[in-house]
Order: structure tokens, then C-alpha cells, then sequence
């Protein structure tokens, strides 16, 4: 048996609102990590894209001009912020890698280490109102665990989370927490047909990830209704940012419509424990999986 680690770490799931100005939201996102903080915690989350409205509901070049490189200006101001507060900050942001290569990227700054890496998204929807292919390149740095003062930590973002494949090789790189910064919600014509069915589905594969792999998940989501900038529309994204056990058990749960900074002790504990009671990992059979890296597989086109 793995040496039980040791334990409490108090994490922070920061639930926003976005307003139209990139300053404001930032303000609202650095007071927030403060206010987490403040409670103790010591890894703390924001959502996906956090600084502006989420601008993929249509297809405009001028949100390029929203995109920035990483490292760069608003990974320097929470590195500073995580520098002074002695946390861990994932950062959710548009990152411009040169002309015309764009991706959707999350960054990991570390206290007094600063910036410790990114994770660019590697799956990218392309659905009426998530037209993310038009502005992101898939992410090419594979799939990353982190070594922070807060433990190792896994990132991936919002499409990401319905792939158990992400969430495995994350974890088999030796993160003990998946975080997920998200922006999703319901097209509001479709909410009273389908609403709780596609939040159940949402929130159940990642609980399904946790169990699977034994570890933390953490899921943050923005929140509030977004206009589609084309006057159709619209998103009412469902916050209901959550925290889940190595057992799948939700710990804490946002509401749907309003702002929130949570904050929890998790027990790292727990990963070793359930891993040894439901070993998963021990009765993979790797000699087995090959096929896993083809798209489909067609057993008729072969007979």
C-alpha cells in the first residue's frame, strides 16, 4: 500500500458573474481569489475565460483583440496576487501564440515559484452558440499534472470534462485533483425541455471521473445570463460549480444563479484510501486498449 499523504488542503471555487468590461472582471475575479483566501484556501479556481462575457455565442474577429500571450499581462498580475497571498491560481485565459494561432488556455501560478505552466484545451465544441473552433487552435501540450505547493494538480477545460480518456491520462500522470474551469449553460428556449437533464449528465461524467481515476474533482462555472452580441439568444449559464470526492460523493454545490467564492477542506487521504478499496488503476488491462486511439471501430467492414 502507497503511504497515506499527508492531508488538508482547503481549496477555493470562485462562481462569477461577467459583466462587458474586461476590467471589471478581472477587479471582481482578484477580489475574489482574495476573499477565498481570506477563508484559508489555498487553491483557488476561476471560471473558464473569466476576464470578458463569453464571446464564442458568434463568430467576430474583433474578439481576437480579447487574446493575449502566456506568460504574459494577466499572468503577471496573479502571479503577483498568488505570490502575495501564498496560494495556487488557476487562470483561465484567451492565449495569442503568434498571428492567427489562438488557444483556449488555462495557467497554474504558484505563490512564490510564479508561473509554473499551462494547459491548452485540447477538445473544442463547435455547436450553435459555442463556436469555439472559429477562434481556438487544439491544444498540442498533451495532458499535464502540475507539481504546486498545494499537490499535483490536473487541468483541463469545459469540453474537456465529457472525455474520460482527458480525465485517465491526466490522472495516470500523477494528478490528485482534476480542476475544470467551465462556461456552460442552457440555450433558454430549451432550458424547460431539457434543463435538468443536461445539468444531471454534466455533473454525473465528472463525478464518474473522480470515481474512475480516485481523485478530487473540481468543477467552477460562470453563472448569470450572457446575450448573444447577434441580438439571438443568449446563454443562461447554470453555475452550480461543485466539488467532488475520490468516492464521486458531491461535497459542495453552488447555486445556479449567483456569484459565490466557496471554500473546503478536502483530505488528500482519502485518494490513497479509495484507490486501495476500489483499484481501478491496479485492473486496467493496458495490454487491451489499443484500439482506443482509433476514431471508430467497424467490425462489419472486415467481415
Amino acid at each position: 500500500m502507497t503511504a497515506s499523504r499527508s492531508s488538508n488542503l482547503r481549496v477555493g471555487l470562485v462562481q462569477m458573474r461577467m459583466e462587458a468590461s474586461v476590467e471589471h472582471n478581472t477587479e471582481k475575479a482578484i477580489a475574489a481569489v482574495k476573499a477565498a483566501a481570506d477563508k484559508g484556501a489555498k487553491l483557488i479556481c476561476l471560471p473558464e475565460l473569466f476576464r470578458s462575457r463569453y464571446f464564442c455565442q458568434s463568430q467576430d474577429v474583433a474578439n481576437f483583440a480579447l487574446a493575449e500571450p502566456i506568460p504574459g499581462p494577466s499572468t503577471q498580475v496573479f502571479a503577483e496576487l498568488s505570490k502575495q497571498l501564498g496560494v495556487v491560481i488557476v487562470a483561465s485565459l484567451f492565449e495569442r501564440r503568434a498571428a492567427g494561432v489562438y488557444h483556449n488556455t488555462a495557467a497554474v501560478l504558484d505563490g512564490a515559484s510564479g508561473y509554473v505552466g499551462k494547459y491548452r484545451k485540447m477538445h473544442i465544441p463547435d455547436d450553435p452558440r459555442y463556436y469555439e473552433k472559429f477562434y481556438f487552435t487544439p491544444g498540442d501540450l498533451g495532458f499535464k499534472s502540475f507539481a504546486t505547493s498545494a499537490g499535483r494538480i490536473g487541468v483541463l477545460i469545459c469540453w474537456d470534462q465529457w472525455y474520460p480518456e482527458a480525465a485517465r491520462l491526466t490522472a495516470l500522470r500523477g494528478a490528485d485533483i482534476l480542476i475544470y474551469p467551465t462556461a456552460i449553460g442552457w440555450h433558454p428556449e430549451e432550458q424547460e425541455a431539457v434543463g435538468l437533464h443536461q445539468h444531471a449528465a454534466w455533473e454525473t461524467v465528472q463525478r464518474g471521473h473522480a470515481i474512475a481515476n480516485g481523485c478530487f474533482v473540481l468543477s467552477v462555472n460562470r453563472t448569470g445570463f450572457e446575450p448573444d452580441p447577434s441580438g439571438a439568444g443568449g446563454i443562461q449559464f447554470w453555475g452550480q460549480s461543485f466539488a467532488a470526492a475520490p468516492n464521486g460523493e458531491v461535497l459542495v454545490r453552488a447555486t445556479a444563479d449567483e456569484e459565490q467564492v466557496l471554500t473546503l477542506d478536502i483530505d488528500l487521504a482519502q485518494i490513497d484510501e479509495t484507490r486501495v478499496n476500489w483499484p481501478f488503476l491496479r485492473d486496467r488491462r493496458i495490454d487491451a486498449y489499443a484500439d482506443i486511439e482509433r476514431r471508430f471501430i467497424d467490425d462489419s467492414a472486415t467481415t
